[in-house]
């Protein structure tokens, strides 16, 4: 692999931590060896049981999990790991490439995933893409707060607020609300969401934007005048609701 980005360290300045869960343990290791070489803190499980308590005492930063584990599968291991921990970035193995398995994991609550056979070097990009959403990495350009009507976002406490009551976003809702409010009034292709969001081609699948519009929707919209806007053949596009 190539030398690593300047590594990317917790808000306390203490090291990333990852958990991989897959029951192959030369695949394991080989990603964790690609991991510690991003100067992140690593630790590995091989089944759905070991993995779940490895994070209660590891507090991972993010999960890379294998959707078929010998004791279970990675959308129940998934499910027990958001209970206790709802923030942890998940990325996904997976040797099934239909779209069906895709939008499953990505409903199940996963960030992203990769498809087997994969590169080294996709997954610490996709990693290190799932964990600046969730700000373990600054964007010094960007000010701290963003205002769009009366859609307010605190970039540094990662707060959103929609006429003063806050709203709970995940660390991609939050990356595309971003995306939409530093471009207000300006429509926005899907091509242009999944480079700047998903920071990749996201294989070609513009559904999981579609998705994650309408997770958006459902929280920033919802009884309230919409703010949220698709353009047909277009994209969406984010403006303050007319009153």
């Amino acid at each position: 692999m190539n030398t690593p980005r300047p590594a990317l360290a917790r808000p306390d300045g203490t090291p990333v931590r990852v958990l991989v869960v897959d029951d192959d343990p030369d695949l394991a290791e080989v990603l964790s060896g690609a991991l510690r070489y991003q100067g992140w803190q690593v630790r590995t499980a091989g089944d759905g049981a070991t993995a779940v308590a490895e994070a209660g005492e590891f507090q991972p930063d993010a999960v890379v999990l294998d959707v078929m584990l010998p004791d279970t599968d990675g959308f129940a291991v998934l499910r027990e790991l958001h209970a206790v921990q709802p923030e942890v970035c998940v990325l996904f193995l997976t040797a099934r490439d239909a779209v069906e398995d895709r939008i499953a994991g990505i409903t199940a609550g996963g960030d992203d995933y990769v498809t087997k056979p994969f590169s080294l070097e996709e997954v610490v990009a996709r990693l290190r893409g799932l964990l600046r959403r969730a700000g373990m990495a600054r964007q010094p350009a960007d000010g701290p707060r963003v205002t769009v009507g009366d859609l307010v976002m605190d970039e540094d406490a990662r707060e959103v607020t929609r006429g003063g009551e806050l709203i709970e976003l995940s660390p991609t809702e939050f990356e595309l609300l971003r995306f939409l409010m530093h471009n207000p009034r300006r429509v926005l292709s899907k091509a242009q969401i999944l480079d700047r969001v998903w920071s990749y081609d996201f294989g070609g699948q513009a559904h999981v934007v579609e998705l994650y519009i309408s997770y958006l929707r459902k929280k920033v919209d919802a009884g309230r005048d919409p703010m949220i806007h698709t353009v047909r053949g277009a994209g969406y596009v984010l403006k303050p609701a007319v009153r």
